[in-house]
């Protein structure tokens, strides 16, 4: 096996000392590296083991195990100083040794600890595959077909029995806005256990999947999320219990957005009543369409950029004109559309037609106040429209 061994230290002498004890052979490499250099040189050691010198830097040494977490680190010091062990091993370092440590025992850790890099060199090829595969989101653990997970994971729940909770949650129109989805991502990752999952919706909007627990157990999960987030973010509670997955889709996103908009629906419409006045028709209309624009212009783009050649077979068109916008799709042998109107200036309508035939065409209508209608909720009614036409298209009924 071929040792990749990094040696951190201040004191140059160190490196002729510790390379006495370590059998090196031609074929070894070593990386001689003070901790200045480190932190600018992550990407040369994932592979390795890291031996730290510990005398006179023990803060510096704690410092550095954080931030090369998950690279097998072992702590050469000078005493068996107990409170700094204990922090060192807290902090993630795999080994502890002092000059007392036997030859041979250090030599079986610097194996045991190559060992590792061998599992994590492979896990980092597997990972990228995934990645590749847009399987999953190459900064983080985010899955990123939720459709597919979400089938497996409810068919395994049914055999078990077990109880489990579906968590939609994402920021407002505003705060969106405010906070990067890696840093969202992050924190959710970091606090649930290694058999919940979180998947990528849409743009910072997820679904969690927690496992052995009830709407409180989530609740409580949540409060602890969202407490060391920066800004506000919403979530959407639903029990997977006897639910196909859109119902437990649908009945998730309700519930997200009915948190979002609680408490101010009315307040808003009363507010945009009062200042604008019905009387002028004209301005409110105005104000109205400038509004849905807003809204909807954003949405369509990032939609578009989402799945833009990851439709196969099937064009995306964005459309507009005096009143209307809209978004179609166009496979070989069918068609959808997604049709925003703004006929008055009390409801907006969307209009959804599927069609495979000039004679086989299925509508249906969705109408919402000017209040209701957010980013969010259009992104998710997006995302549906999107997935039950590639429903339709890939089961050959269109």
């Amino acid at each position: 096996m071929q040792s990749r061994l990094v040696l951190v230290s201040e004191d140059a002498d160190f490196f002729e000392y510790i390379a006495s004890k370590l059998l090196l052979r031609k074929n070894d490499e070593v990386l001689l590296l003070n901790f200045e250099e480190l932190p600018s040189k992550l990407n040369l050691i994932k592979k390795s083991v890291l031996i730290i010198n510990s005398e006179n830097t023990e803060h510096q040494t704690l410092e550095l195990l954080k931030l090369v977490s998950g690279i097998p680190s072992v702590i050469f010091a000078y005493n068996e100083e107990e409170a700094f062990k204990v922090r060192a091993f807290k902090s993630g370092a795999f080994a502890f040794v002092t000059p007392l440590t036997p030859d041979e025992e250090l030599q079986a850790l610097l194996i045991s600890g190559l060992n590792i890099t061998s599992l994590l060199e492979k896990n980092i090829q597997y990972r990228d595959i995934l990645v590749q595969k847009n399987i999953i989101k190459e900064t983080n653990e985010v899955l990123l077909d939720y459709n597919a997970i979400l089938d497996q994971e409810l068919e395994k729940i049914r055999n078990s029995s077990c109880t489990s909770v579906l968590v939609a949650i994402s920021p407002d129109d505003r705060t969106k806005f405010l906070v990067n989805p890696n840093q969202i991502e992050t924190i959710i990752l970091s606090n649930i256990r290694k058999n919940d999952i979180l998947m990528n919706y849409a743009a910072s909007k997820y679904f969690l999947l927690l496992y052995d627990a009830d709407i409180d157990d989530a609740k409580k999960i949540w409060a602890k999320i969202s407490a060391q987030l920066p800004e506000r973010i919403y979530a959407g509670f639903a029990k997977t219990f006897s639910k196909s997955r859109q119902q437990l889709v649908n009945e998730a996103l309700n519930k997200l957005h009915e948190a979002i908009n609680y408490d101010k629906v009315y307040s808003k419409m009363l507010e945009y009543n009062r200042n604008t006045g019905r009387s002028n028709f004209k301005l409110f209309r105005q104000e109205l369409q400038k509004k849905v624009e807003n809204v909807v212009l954003p949405v369509f783009y990032q939609v578009k950029q989402k799945y833009t050649d990851k439709l196969f077979g099937i064009i995306i068109e964005q459309g507009n004109g005096d009143g209307y916008n809209s978004l179609c799709l166009r496979g070989r042998n069918a068609s959808a559309m997604f049709k925003i109107t703004t006929p008055g200036f009390a409801n907006i309508n969307i209009d959804i037609t599927y069609a495979s035939s000039p004679n086989n065409i299925d509508a249906k209508r969705i109408s919402l106040t000017p209040e209701e209608f957010e980013s969010g909720l259009l992104e998710d009614l997006l995302e549906q429209f999107i997935q039950e036409f590639k429903k339709e298209v890939n089961n050959g009924t269109t």
